[in-house]
């Protein structure tokens, strides 16, 4: 049996590492909950490398996570994906963004990586891109908004 994982985005530990942040209190219940199911949570190079423009790759908890790197497999769905979000563009509303290289790579990763089964994000903008994947290509993650809290996901009572 495979052991369940979850691919944190750069919002997640934008607001995790910011006690001060509105989505804090729910970064944390996610980490706190991942930790206690014994759900390996990955961070991508990716992400590294967005958090590190504002912030040290020292402040990341990277003793709890496993770093996913940008491989062949990742790059080929993401261009899967990113005809998908081309051709659709129109359609999505998005605010003024480059949509491509980060959504999509870490949505090929998060769908590539055969034990992810979420993906953890408080950026609206890109649970638009994943809608749009759902209807056109069945990614196998759950996009989890995480400005819903875990014990609404997971159906825990809040105690």
């Amino acid at each position: 049996m495979m052991h369940k994982s979850v691919l944190l985005d750069t919002s997640f530990f934008l607001r995790f590492l910011n006690e001060s942040d509105p989505l804090f209190k729910n970064a944390d219940g996610y980490f706190r909950y991942f930790i206690k199911e014994e759900i390996t949570m990955m961070i991508s190079t990716i992400s590294i490398a967005e958090y590190c423009v504002g912030g040290d790759i020292h402040e990341l908890p990277l003793r709890n996570l496993q770093i996913i790197p940008f491989n062949l497999d990742h790059s080929k769905r993401t261009g899967e994906f990113a005809r998908i979000v081309f051709h659709n563009k129109g359609k999505l509303k998005l605010n003024e963004r480059n949509i491509i290289p980060n959504d999509t790579k870490l949505f090929s990763q998060a769908d590539c990586e055969k034990s992810v089964e979420f993906y953890v994000s408080s950026d609206s903008e890109s649970f638009k891109i994943y809608n749009l994947l759902t209807i056109e290509s069945n990614p196998k993650f759950q996009f989890i908004d995480l400005k819903v809290p875990h014990y609404e996901i997971f159906g825990l009572l809040d105690i």
